[in-house]
């Protein structure tokens, strides 16, 4: 008995986190352009972030270019530059800086990653919807796993943002308090190792 039991609870523990959700034919566009952050000036927040045994703070610079793209900037309070990248109008990205010792492979498509899901800036014709569990699953296929945009049914609110994979949440992130169109507070949660972000909007 004690046995079976031990192997009803594996078995469920690979399940997925997904396997739930109903295919659904909903707006995309509508439902998430209430929440992309409208940056439309440069936007200043005080940040801390912790990359396993690491931890840095200064401020984050999201600036918005006379071409379309998005740069975001994290510098020391002291103006010492940790990263500086651009994220262009037609989807690509570029690396203008990156500070050597966390120059990684690894490291830095996590942290595009990471701010892709922030400035919302897919197509919401290539995204998926779905329901299940009380919500709304808005989707964007990635080349491992999804980027979901997840708020309540009637997409009044947005809940949170979660990168899964097929199998369960790799990162969660949580846009709160919008002012105009922008987030005032900004944070992102990694599930297997220790790298969060946490932004605080400052006023300039």
């Amino acid at each position: 008995m004690l046995l079976n039991s031990v192997l009803l609870l594996g078995l469920a523990s690979c399940g997925s986190a997904y396997k739930g959700l109903q295919r659904t034919d909903a707006d995309a566009t509508s439902c998430l352009e209430q929440f992309r952050p409208k940056i439309d000036s440069p936007a200043l927040y005080s940040t801390q972030v912790d990359i396993l045994q690491h931890h840095l703070s200064g401020l984050l610079y999201f600036r918005p270019m006379d071409n379309g793209s998005m740069r975001v900037l994290f510098m020391s309070e002291m103006g010492m530059k940790f990263f500086d990248f651009e994220f262009t109008k037609d989807g690509s990205f570029i690396k203008h800086y990156m500070l050597p010792k966390m120059d990684k492979k690894a490291v830095v498509k996590t942290l595009r990653k990471d701010f892709d899901m922030v400035l919302m800036r897919r197509d919401p014709a290539t995204a998926k919807t779905f329901t299940g569990n009380g919500l709304r699953y808005t989707a964007f296929d990635l080349p491992k796993g999804k980027i979901y945009y997840i708020t309540d049914t009637a997409c009044t609110q947005l809940v949170r943002v979660e990168n899964g994979s097929r199998r369960k949440p790799v990162v969660d992130v949580w846009l709160k308090q919008y002012r105009n169109g922008v987030p005032d507070s900004i944070d992102i949660r990694h599930h297997a190792v220790k790298f969060n972000i946490s932004l605080q909007r400052v006023e300039k």
